[in-house]
């Protein structure tokens, strides 16, 4: 029996560690910091743009929101990694749509895995960067550079500064964790 008390033990350590034991205090800030930074975004497209055909709200963004206001202690959702990854990926996804045909099957995995590389290579890994890049290659047609300054850098400012209300609010939360840029936020 003592045994099986052990080995359920160390079993539930590998299944259930640190990262997930979130108190019901983590849900709510991060909730409300997701809700008003993408609500956000949203408003600026449907409230500000109306029927225009620019489209602020990108799908990667919601994958940032989980970073950037569900795992801030993570490196990937660090200031340089948000906004650096975003703005790379898009710059990379527009360059290869103008530079390549329009082969889909070809562009997309090419933006992707250059977007990787150049994330790497520039220390701003952020993995909701690879779906930025894949959206220029498939949608930023009309938009071209345009793309990068409105919707990408233009909504990742937004989803910054959120997060640096929202996860600093409380003094058990805080963004970033980045020390050169805390330290020159809280003098």
């Amino acid at each position: 029996m003592r045994k099986k008390i052990k080995r359920i033990s160390r079993i539930s350590r590998y299944v259930v560690y640190r990262e997930t034991l979130v108190d019901a205090k983590e849900h709510i800030w991060s909730f409300l910091g997701a809700f008003f930074g993408i609500g956000l975004i949203a408003f600026a497209q449907s409230g500000i743009l109306g029927a225009q055909d620019s489209v602020y709200l990108i799908g990667s963004f919601g994958a940032s929101s989980v970073l950037v206001y569900g795992a801030i202690q993570s490196p990937l959702a660090q200031p340089r990694n948000l906004i650096g990854g975003h703005i790379v990926s898009a710059l990379v996804g527009v360059t290869v749509f103008k530079l390549m045909p329009d082969i889909v099957w070809l562009t997309a995995p090419t933006a992707v895995a250059l977007s990787i590389v150049l994330m790497q290579i520039t220390k701003t890994m952020h993995p909701p960067g690879g779906a930025t890049a894949l959206i220029a290659v498939t949608s930023s047609k009309e938009l071209g550079y345009l793309f990068v300054l409105t919707p990408v850098l233009s909504g990742v400012l937004i989803l910054f500064v959120v997060a640096l209300i929202f996860n600093n609010i409380t003094s058990h939360r805080k963004y970033p964790t980045d020390s050169r840029f805390t330290k020159g936020l809280r003098k």
